[in-house]
């Protein structure tokens, strides 16, 4: 049996996220997933692959206003409104697409250009802005959030067990932020999935997630290594990259939760 055991929100692309025992699922992806990220001042999307230091800042929500804080709990917090009057608009680029944003003032941007040490904005994606899924994998004109690229990323606990079992320093699965986590199923059972059904919800499995250095970054110190890059590298190496994850899109909104069965359709 195929159960749904973690639901993993990251309001602010690449800072620490939240475990939910449920989500509602908007029309791209999880309710605040990545609907924030950090920019550099010419626009573009600031990640832990380049400023590994942004794992220390980790994000939950209070009432209507995210709370980021240290991962060491030293007190230094900010709260930020969701919503905002004083959002000036920009232009942003994550990967090769381009997008509408909408740009806190200053008084954030200093927060946090002082606590990762690169001079950045926050921004919002705001309902209408469009980043739609790469046409080579989208269905009904999908759109994805400030995510690398698709709507929900789901991985099977005993795909980590099979990595760890391998590395001489076992990782967590916070090194691959994926939104869902199952238990149940033979190691990467979920490669060769084509549509799944989560509680009443059906989700299309669309494409293998190829890994980056991120993955090599320790969110508890910001430390870079090798692995656990390395190791995947000698057994999940394909064409496209170093597949660890699969991609999902989801047709429907509604709402899933921790504990909902999971049925492979096909």
């Amino acid at each position: 049996m195929l159960t749904l055991t973690e639901i993993n929100i990251f309001p602010i692309k690449s800072l620490g996220g939240i475990q939910a025992q449920s989500a509602i699922l908007t029309d791209r992806g999880l309710k605040h997933d990545r609907r924030w990220m950090l920019v550099d001042q010419e626009g573009k999307f600031l990640t832990q692959r380049t400023v590994p230091i942004m794992s220390q800042l980790i994000v939950s929500i209070a009432g209507d206003h995210l709370r980021v804080q240290n991962r060491r709990g030293n007190g230094d917090d900010l709260l930020i409104p969701m919503q905002s009057e004083e959002w000036s608009p920009r232009v942003v680029t994550v990967f090769a697409d381009t997008c509408k944003a909408l740009a806190y003032p200053k008084i954030v941007n200093d927060w946090f250009s002082e606590r990762i040490g690169v001079a950045c904005e926050l921004v919002f994606m705001p309902d209408d802005a469009n980043r739609p899924v790469d046409a080579d994998y989208s269905t009904n004109g999908d759109q994805v959030s400030f995510a690398d690229g698709y709507p929900a990323l789901i991985i099977g606990e005993s795909s980590l067990t099979d990595l760890n079992s391998r590395l001489d320093e076992p990782v967590t699965m916070e090194r691959f932020r994926p939104n869902l986590v199952f238990s149940g199923g033979r190691p990467f059972c979920e490669d060769h999935w084509k549509k799944i059904q989560i509680g009443s919800i059906e989700f299309a499995a669309v494409k293998l997630c190829a890994r980056c250095v991120l993955t090599t970054v320790d969110p508890l110190t910001s430390e870079k290594g090798r692995e656990p890059l390395k190791t995947l590298a000698t057994y999940r190496k394909q064409e496209n990259g170093v597949m660890f994850g699969q991609n999902l899109l989801h047709p429907a909104e509604g709402e899933i939760k921790v504990g909902d069965a999971i049925e492979v359709i096909e």
